[in-house]
């Protein structure tokens, strides 16, 4: 009996292994594999890849959140994605999204840093005027526009995020998002309401860099939901 255990151990030491995803390939919180697809954040923060070059994020999130396959997502889907979410960024599992949680947070999905854009816009007279805009970015990302999803749910401004604090930021995204009041969330509905806003980012035309980042996002976005 031990030839036969040597040979199969053998075997399986010859067996080509699947190669491990390289850190490039693989999201800061390991629930996103980076594809060719369009990059979307998620109403909570979360960056998520088309897996193909005509797929959007929004359909990968989108299929994760909705738990039961039912072709909608609801309060407690939603709720129940942004609790999941909440352990990946509490790196040291204290119960809080501290202030270097967020930071950590910000640098490994850069493109959700506010960032003022200025745009131009011309009146009926003529006249030729400027505008700050600091969510056109993160408005081209995700659904509702917020320059910072996960600093903008302190809502009692301590610098930190406790579990109740986002879950009640998502429960309000959620009413946000449900604009027909149906208590679910389809697909479709929320594909309209991201070609909506890209096509809002599209408009802004003559964008060109703001002289700096915003400060820190534990001090910006704080009116957001």
């Amino acid at each position: 009996m031990v030839l036969p255990f040597l040979l199969i151990a053998a075997a399986a030491a010859q067996a080509p292994q699947e190669p491990a995803p390289s850190p490039s390939q693989v999201s800061a919180f390991g629930s996103a594999t980076r594809g060719p697809g369009r990059l979307f954040i998620s109403p909570m923060g979360e960056p998520f890849y088309g897996r193909t070059a005509g797929e959007d994020g929004l359909v990968v999130w989108f299929k994760q959140a909705d738990r039961n396959r039912d072709g909608m997502v609801t309060l407690d889907e939603m709720t129940a994605d942004a609790d999941r979410f909440f352990l990946a960024l509490d790196r040291s599992h204290d119960g809080e999204i501290d202030p270097d949680d967020i930071n950590y947070y910000e640098q490994a999905v850069p493109q959700i840093r506010a960032r003022t854009m200025v745009y131009a816009s011309t009146t009926p007279g003529g006249d030729v005027e400027e505008h700050a805009d600091s969510e056109t970015s993160a408005g081209r990302l995700g659904l509702l526009q917020i320059p910072e999803p996960v600093a903008s749910a302190d809502s009692n401004f301590n610098r930190g995020v406790s579990p109740e604090e986002f879950r009640d930021a998502a429960t309000k995204r959620f009413l946000l998002l449900d604009s027909s009041h149906s208590g679910k969330l389809t697909l479709p509905e929320l594909q309209n309401i991201r070609q909506a806003a890209s096509t809002v980012a599209k408009q802004k035309r003559d964008i060109k860099p703001g002289p700096s980042d915003m400060p820190s996002s534990a001090e910006y976005g704080r009116q957001q939901p």
